[in-house]
């Protein structure tokens, strides 16, 4: 250990640069540089360890790499699981950081989360920094630290963490330390986090070989997928990152580990996505059952139905990882926003909305299920009805719709969704007990919903079903309309939906907006929504159009992250990418797409995600 060096202001990192690592509790986000700048414990929606990626260098770092000057020569996953390998050329020689969160910790007396970073060199001895700065929360508060032994300690309450491997004596919080790595003799790092429990400390020998049969599980994992699947390199990927963003207590997929990444960089548009939204889940379902992992498909759908029963028959748009009420929205004063985009939020105003297109998603979950052979048991099936029932109700009523304006409207994408759960409840009763009179509600229910829709949602002048009645916009959501069954496939109404959304909402190239860009009644402006160019190429899949959609397929993968990660939207003109990173609704959308592509046009009911 050489002395403090002076760390100097770095520019911000492109979102997209961002690599990920969780413990399907938690998750991390790390720069190139090797500074991880996002890190919330105990879980993915608590305080933020680490948060300079939203809240400046006072929210605090952990930086392992390069002293000096060095250029990222590899950065990539080991393939087929989730830990993360950063090379550096420094000189003539070359600085590796492995790292990586130990997910399965049943059985052993360890911390619930535990972190482990191992420095290697070739070449020659490289000099790396340290930089631990953790601050804990809203305040960015300095733990109260203490040396034990040979691990550093910091403590706020009932929370603590322990750093522990250094070589040669203690490293001090918030000043940088240089150590000396040599071929042969790598350095590893133990994070350790305890939460209203025992600090244990791990020994880095141990630690490593932890993260290394946690490795050979994700292969295991990974080796169980569809070898059929087109794309079988990028959609693995994509599993993994879902997996990793599900909450392995609940089996609760979050929508994103972040907050407040802007969806327009120096704007207002910054949302907390820390929370679990029904659709994403409902999605989750059916991707996992198509690709041959039909327990997470199962522990996705139990959570749905598990979750929503304190407002049942009401599915709430968003809740917490345990089925709880989202925390009210607030902003947090004093947080610097990435590239200055404020407020920096915490909490989801959507929470309270209403948005009929939810109760769609999770009954045709519950359909897929069904499909699959896991008849539903009573509460399921209770839970179900009551669904439909509320559908069958409110479905005339204006809701908020998918992309939650604040200004409730006629959504024609959520109606779609109201008669699609109608008709997947219906289906279910074909081997579930129902009565007549229910039976009879549905059917008129589905049908009357049909019926408005072709009178008042389609265009004939634009040859194209629109976003909301009387509007003239398109709603890149209608996307959906061959995966339903309502309309024929061949029919002109759905390829004329279909063509059209493809030229009146493209944002050039592969990218599409969700809408016409300026109309969602918020200042300032947005990216192409990445999960809407993946519903293009499953609508093409389905119709019929498989090399298009192959096509477009292809042109998605080549603008993706280098490390196999989408974020929920893109700048069509940079390539860069924007809002909450990475995002569950994206990677849900590419699986989708490659089903659709290997399965091409299927029988309408079969559900959402072609199996």
């Amino acid at each position: 250990m050489t002395g403090s060096p002076t760390v100097p202001q770095r520019p911000p990192v492109p979102i997209g640069d961002y690599g990920l690592l969780s413990d399907t509790r938690s998750a991390a986000l790390v720069a190139p540089d090797g500074g991880i700048d996002w890190f919330c414990v105990p879980r993915f929606d608590g305080d933020p360890l680490f948060g300079r990626l939203v809240g400046g260098a006072a929210a605090g770092t952990f930086r392992v790499g390069p002293a000096g000057p060095g250029t990222v020569a590899v950065r990539r996953y080991r393939q087929e699981t989730a830990t993360l390998e950063t090379t550096w050329e420094v000189g003539g020689a070359r600085l590796t950081l492995t790292e990586g969160m130990v997910a399965e910790l049943a059985g052993r007396l360890l911390p619930t989360t535990l972190l482990v970073r191992r420095l290697s060199a070739e070449g020659g001895q490289v000099d790396a920094v340290v930089e631990f700065d953790p601050r804990l929360g809203a305040r960015h508060r300095r733990p109260r630290v203490q040396q034990r032994g040979r691990d550093l300690v910091c403590q706020w309450g009932s929370l603590a963490v322990s750093l522990g491997g250094a070589p040669g004596g203690a490293i001090t919080p918030a000043t940088p330390t240089t150590i000396t790595v040599a071929p042969g003799e790598p350095v590893t790092l133990v994070l350790s986090v305890a939460y209203r429990e025992p600090l244990i400390h791990v020994e880095p020998a141990t630690a490593w070989e932890l993260l290394v049969a946690d490795e050979e599980r994700w292969r295991s994992w990974a080796a169980e997928i569809d070898t059929s699947l087109p794309f079988r390199e990028s959609v693995v990927r994509s599993l993994l990152t879902l997996r990793l963003l599900t909450y392995s207590p609940s089996q609760a997929p979050v929508a994103a580990p972040t907050t407040s990444l802007p969806e327009d960089p120096g704007g207002v548009r910054n949302w907390d996505y820390r929370y679990v939204w029904p659709r994403d889940a409902s999605i989750g379902v059916s991707a996992f059952l198509g690709v041959g992992k039909p327990e997470e498909a199962k522990g996705f759908l139990a959570w749905l139905l598990h979750a929503s029963r304190l407002q049942r028959p009401r599915l709430p748009a968003l809740l917490t990882l345990d089925g709880r009420h989202v925390p009210r929205e607030r902003e947090l004063p004093g947080w610097a926003g990435y590239l200055g985009s404020r407020p920096v939020r915490i909490g989801n105003a959507a929470a309270g909305q209403h948005q009929l297109d939810g109760y769609g998603w999770l009954v045709d979950a519950a359909w897929v299920g069904v499909q699959a052979g896991h008849r539903l048991n009573s509460e399921m099936w209770r839970a179900v009805r009551g669904f439909a029932d509320l559908v069958a109700r409110r479905w005339p009523e204006p809701d908020a719709g998918i992309w939650e304006e604040r200004a409730p409207a006629q959504h024609v994408h959520s109606k779609l969704m109201g008669w699609l759960a109608l008709d997947r409840a219906l289906r279910i009763a074909a081997t579930h007990r129902l009565s007549d009179r229910q039976r009879r509600r549905w059917q008129g229910a589905r049908d009357a919903i049909a019926a408005d829709l072709r009178d008042r949602a389609f265009d004939p002048s634009q040859s194209s079903y629109v976003r909301s009645y009387g509007s003239p916009d398109l709603d890149a959501a209608l996307l959906v309309l061959p995966l339903l069954g309502m309309d024929d496939i061949d029919s002109p109404r759905v390829r004329g939906t279909i063509d059209a959304i493809r030229d009146r909402l493209s944002a050039g190239g592969p990218f599409l907006y969700r809408y016409p860009p300026g109309r969602d009644g918020l200042p300032g402006a947005e990216g192409a929504f990445l999960p809407c160019s993946f519903w293009l190429v499953q609508a093409l899949a389905r119709t019929g159009r498989r090399a298009e959609a192959v096509e477009l397929f292809r042109d998605l993968l080549r603008h993706g992250g280098t490390l196999g990660l989408y974020a929920e939207e893109m700048d069509p003109a940079t390539g860069a990418f924007l809002g909450n990173y990475p995002q569950t609704l994206t990677h849900a959308a590419l699986i989708q797409a490659a089903l659709a592509i290997r399965t091409g046009p299927a029988a309408p009911w079969s559900s959402l995600s072609v199996n």
